[in-house]
């Protein structure tokens, strides 16, 4: 925490090189060693099942390990004695995500395209859905809310969620419980690209998933993306990185809250990154002395200050200028700190979450505001979505043709078929009209 270095830049001042290192992520290469790792261990599992995801429990997580399904009788334990004041904290979460993520229950839709021709845009919830819940220093049953809601609201018929133990070799109370809120039974004990492998090709006791659900380490994210890229694995969520923060301020922000909205990114992990965009240079350099006051106090202050060795302070010369550089930079989160803060929505569509106005952390949307806190990163927000309902389904057509629609239609799509020279095509609706 010593020699905590953060400067405030004006964004003028930068050429052209410099403005470009200033918005790059902190490096997020994956080594070879990582990758070639990842894939041995996927092999494995795929070759040796249930032996193999021990063998790695007991090696990165719990020594004496010697069996991987949480029993329905230490779920109800955990829900039993878990402190009266957590267990209402997640049931006021539980109730916001799912009044948010009801909302977007997708309606089947019908359209006459033309006489005799309905088409019908269907929604069905995938079968089987895998939520990867991240471990080790951190006990997160937000992450399983965010993903477990979703997933019982689609009525997805078999919800797997897997988290690495503890050193006892157990999940935490609170995991356990948000879980069972979510109506979640089948839970295992392990973590790390192994439980990614068994959740993509199934072992002795799990049973393989359509999609994966929920972020990790990079061995996780690895995992995550040789299992989407192979075609006998399965489908994955959305691209994630480290967490990152992009806010504009202007001078009727209040530094305290913007320093605190920073940190609270910045203590996620090292390479996550922060930044502040604003005209006014006042608040800038307040700022920064609220982030090194801040920081000192935090639990997670070593690893807050490594991530604010990436952090930016930047002065522009108008708020245009900031929302020009929000836009390139495509956060995840992005917090508008300015008078008249909603004005600006209309501009900012290249974000994974908006968080609006002066009373509205970010934290809020990681626990409770009911928004999901599953988000694209490092940039993907410009082609990419936040998590929500509809990840959880697939969506498919149907089409229902009469005899007199297709002899409608039969003369533009014979024409079509013999222009693409696929005679066979054209065959399949003559031999239909010549049949009358």
């Amino acid at each position: 925490m010593q020699g905590l270095n953060i400067k405030v830049e004006r964004w003028a001042d930068l050429s052209a090189d410099e403005k470009e290192q200033r918005l790059s992520r902190p490096r997020q290469a994956t080594a070879t060693n990582t990758q070639q790792t990842v894939q041995k261990i996927i092999a494995d599992i795929r070759d040796n099942g249930d032996s193999a995801l021990l063998n790695y429990t007991r090696q990165f997580d719990y020594p004496e390990a010697t069996s991987l399904r949480v029993s329905q009788q230490r779920i109800e334990q955990a829900v039993n004695r878990l402190d009266k004041k957590v267990a209402e904290a997640i049931d006021t979460a539980y109730g916001t995500i799912q009044r948010f993520h009801q909302a977007q229950v997708p309606e089947n839709l019908a359209v006459e395209t033309i006489n005799g021709v309905q088409c019908e845009l269907r929604y069905a919830p995938l079968d089987a859905v895998g939520l990867y819940i991240p471990g080790g220093s951190a006990t997160l049953p937000s992450t399983a809310l965010m993903l477990g809601v979703p997933a019982q609201l689609a009525g997805c018929q078999r919800v797997v969620l897997v988290s690495p133990p503890d050193k006892s070799g157990d999940l935490p109370d609170a995991l356990l419980y948000a879980a069972n809120r979510c109506g979640i039974t089948e839970i295992y004990t392990c973590g790390g690209a192994q439980a990614v492998a068994a959740l993509a090709y199934g072992t002795e006791s799990i049973a393989p998933v359509d999609k994966v659900f929920g972020p990790g380490n990079s061995f996780v994210t690895e995992a995550k993306q040789q299992v989407s890229n192979d075609a006998s694995g399965c489908a994955i969520d959305l691209p994630a990185g480290p967490s990152e923060l992009l806010v504009i301020g202007d001078d009727t922000a209040n530094p305290a809250y913007i320093a605190a909205d920073l940190l609270s990114q910045a203590e996620h992990g090292s390479d996550s990154q922060v930044i502040l965009v604003t005209p006014s240079s006042t608040l800038a350099d307040k700022v920064r002395q609220a982030l090194i006051e801040q920081c000192q106090q935090l639990q997670r202050a070593d690893i807050a200050a490594q991530a604010l060795a990436e952090s930016r302070l930047l002065v522009v010369e108008t708020i245009d200028e900031a929302i020009a550089i929000s836009e390139r930079y495509a956060p995840e989160h992005l917090s508008i700190q300015t008078d008249n803060a909603r004005s600006l929505l209309p501009k900012l569509t290249r974000a994974g979450s908006v968080f609006v106005g002066h009373y509205t952390p970010e934290s809020g949307g990681d626990y409770a505001t009911g928004t999901n806190h599953v988000l694209p990163t490092y940039g993907y927000s410009r082609n990419y979505s936040s998590l929500g309902l509809l990840d959880f389904y697939r969506r498919y057509t149907v089409q229902e043709v009469s005899y007199e629609g297709l002899a409608t239609l039969s003369e533009a799509i014979t024409t079509l078929a013999n222009v693409e020279g696929l005679d066979a095509h054209a065959k399949a609706v003559t031999i239909r009209m010549e049949d009358q």
